[in-house]
């Protein structure tokens, strides 16, 4: 699997609906279904899922098994098939112990349910769990600031990518304020070229602009009010100044004509900003992956990168990220064996698990991943991802995969309204404080 393919089905994964009626309502099992003092751990069955693999081989001959008197037998499921499978699962007597999930919306149900081991506690006194993960990783994937999983994958924030040689060119340099940004727009349209490539006809992307923007102009607590079920956060000042921003980018030119025609996942995005048509990209820490697949000359001479740049008189911080933080692994209520799942959570934590990761062409989110970036694709830019985490104040969760699987459909509805111009920035103001 290409590695944005991996953001196309996490988006997949999060419209999956799930109620809180319908996981009590089935069953009362939970726990092992193996029998015996063997834990099960469901996992997304993609390319990466050999990391996962290692690692309970790893814990299963390790003193920790023996001393948690438990093994841990490995679950895959086909990635696509993953959320509705995990629901049913979660629903069955032979629930998982131990499941991998986007954190924030996708596992709120469950949360609501019962369902899940509250690990704040845990990691707050397990010197290797609280030292062990970037904080703000950590606190991405909570719930009303309760910890309900471990990173277990790569970091995937959404970084600036822009085209080294066309700046050399037209003598510009990489933006940090939002003034700056405008300007090199100005400059690259009377030169016939489109700022942003923009992949709207899969509408996630258009997405990260709304995302980066709101925690820009009103910091990250505004949608962290709305991912907790204050949907009143939609209201506040800093959500239609961002969708006033959007559509003033959009009436510019700065996404070019036909943007909501073309596809990031079949590749047209990537494509028009390395032809360079398009001389910038907002995209998840993927693009440089793809493009070293897709225009591996583009990739190693010309792809450029940088944060999202500051708005002047907003209360978001620069260094402030938003995007996928990583993945995570939580824990069933019910498990037969808690000592044996904490156990192995812990390996996550782990040197081994971090080396793993990057062999495989991830950045860990483990606090002594830094020294390991050398063995990466591209040392230079992992290290920037790695840094830009690391000194992240709040790394927001993607909106579509942080609200409640049920919201997240219509949300994103209302997001390519916004974008094509079939509602006003007051409209979708409007629409998205109206979801329940």
């Amino acid at each position: 699997m290409e590695s944005y393919s991996r953001r196309w089905f996490l988006g997949a994964g999060a419209t999956t609906v799930i109620s809180a009626a319908g996981l009590t309502a089935c069953g009362s099992g939970g726990g092992s279904g193996s029998g015996g003092d063997t834990i099960t751990a469901l996992v997304y069955g993609d390319d990466a899922v050999k990391v996962q693999v290692k690692a309970v081989n790893r814990f299963n001959a390790s003193v920790a098994a023996e001393k948690a008197k438990g093994k841990v037998k490995l679950q895959k499921v086909p990635g696509s098939e993953y959320p509705a499978k995990l629901r049913t699962a979660m629903g069955s007597p032979n629930a998982p112990d131990v499941f991998f999930n986007w954190g924030g919306g996708s596992i709120k149900a469950y949360k609501d349910a019962g369902r899940l081991v509250d690990l704040t506690d845990t990691i707050a006194s397990d010197p290797v769990l609280k030292s062990g993960f970037l904080p703000s990783v950590l606190t991405a994937g909570a719930l009303n600031g309760r910890n309900y999983g471990i990173p277990m994958r790569g970091m995937q924030p959404v970084i600036l990518f822009y085209n080294k040689t066309l700046f050399a060119e037209h003598r510009l340099q990489p933006p940090s304020t939002w003034d700056q940004l405008l300007d090199i727009n100005a400059k690259l349209k009377k030169a016939g070229i489109t700022p942003f490539a923009l992949g709207g006809a899969d509408i996630w992307p258009e997405l990260m602009w709304l995302e980066y923007l709101v925690d820009r102009i009103g910091g990250p607590g505004i949608f962290e009010r709305v991912k907790n079920g204050d949907l009143a956060g939609w209201g506040d000042p800093a959500v239609l100044k961002a969708a006033e921003t959007v559509r003033q980018l959009i009436d510019d030119g700065a996404f070019g004509k036909g943007f909501n025609s073309v596809s990031y996942v079949n590749g047209g995005a990537p494509a028009v900003f390395a032809k360079g048509k398009a001389a910038m990209h907002l995209m998840g820490s993927w693009e440089y992956s793809t493009q070293l697949g897709k225009f591996p000359d583009f990739a190693r001479k010309d792809l450029g990168w940088c944060a999202f740049p500051k708005v002047d008189g907003g209360a978001g911080d620069i260094r402030n990220v938003v995007g996928n933080p990583t993945n995570y692994w939580s824990v069933n209520a019910r498990t037969s064996n808690k000592d044996a799942a904490l156990a192995f959570l812990r390996d996550c934590a782990s040197e081994a698990y971090a080396k793993d990761l990057v062999a495989n062409g991830d950045i860990p989110t483990t606090s002594n991943a830094e020294k390991l970036l050398g063995s990466s694709p591209n040392p230079r830019f992992a290290t920037f991802q790695y840094r830009m985490v690391q000194q992240a104040p709040a790394f927001t969760l993607s909106w579509d995969q942080a609200v409640d699987p049920d919201i997240s459909t219509p949300m994103l509805t209302e997001v390519n309204k916004l974008f094509v111009g079939k509602s006003t920035p007051a409209q979708f103001v409007s629409a998205v404080k109206g979801l329940k």
